[in-house]
């Protein structure tokens, strides 16, 4: 956590190390560290874990193995066996997401979720991924996507626009519910830790909740890591079959 004074400064993005090209601010920043440590973090889990791959599992192998088959599960129950080549796809944003919401929780660290451009970028990736998908499969097929089928031809002047603005607020609403979350949590956090410390000895009502609060984060942690991939599932499901 950051200042307890400023509770929204534990959100800032910070350079670490300067840099530009031409008139664009690359630097490497706080960001940019907490998302390579993730990733190292991932692969040193996943490479650990199948190193021996022991027939009695121990801690590690069992949380990888935990982790596959729990999302190979919700990729083959929602889209079958057609979905297993987006597998990687859709466990690797998973694991993404997972780590990063729990690493926010670590105190004075950064939380990389709560950065709307983060969780924007991977919503927008997600739906141009399954656009593509979908054209490629089904060809200009695709924009029946558009007309539920059933529907009347006479009221396509209405449901395709209302169709389309769903279709283009998906991105919107899949970066902006885990952005939400992981930014209002931490925020609240950060704001009963200021007064644990205002109230001094008087403090402990303020930590009792803190204590509560970080393990309802815990929980939604976890809960928004599944939403956003089973939402790329879902997504993924009506680019391959269509309704």
């Amino acid at each position: 956590m950051a200042d307890v004074s400023a509770p929204l400064e534990q959100f800032v993005v910070k350079p670490l190390i300067p840099l530009h090209l031409g008139s664009y601010d690359i630097s490497y920043t706080n960001s940019a560290l907490l998302m390579t440590i993730i990733a190292a973090l991932i692969m040193l889990l996943l490479l650990g874990a199948t190193s021996r791959r022991a027939l009695v599992p121990p801690r590690l192998q069992s949380l990888a193995e935990l982790s596959y088959e729990f999302v190979i599960g919700m990729v083959r129950q929602e889209i079958g066996d057609e979905g297993i080549a987006f597998f990687p796809l859709v466990f690797s944003i998973f694991m993404f997401v997972l780590f990063a919401n729990f690493i926010g929780l670590i105190p004075f660290s950064f939380s990389v979720t709560g950065q709307i451009v983060v969780t924007a970028t991977l919503s927008i990736f997600v739906i141009v991924l399954c656009t593509i998908v979908g054209f490629v499969r089904h060809g200009v097929h695709f924009f029946h996507f558009f007309l539920p089928p059933g529907a009347p031809l006479y009221m396509a002047p209405v449901i395709v626009p209302i169709e389309v603005i769903s279709y283009l607020s998906r991105p919107v609403s899949l970066s902006i519910r885990l952005f939400a979350n992981m930014m209002a949590g931490h925020t609240m956090m950060a704001v009963f830790a200021g007064f644990t410390i205002t109230l001094g000895i008087f403090g402990f009502f303020p930590i009792a909740i803190n204590v509560a609060m970080f393990a309802l984060e815990v929980i939604v942690c976890a809960l928004q890591a599944y939403v956003f991939g089973i939402l790329t599932v879902l997504y993924l499901r009506d680019a391959i079959h269509m309704h």
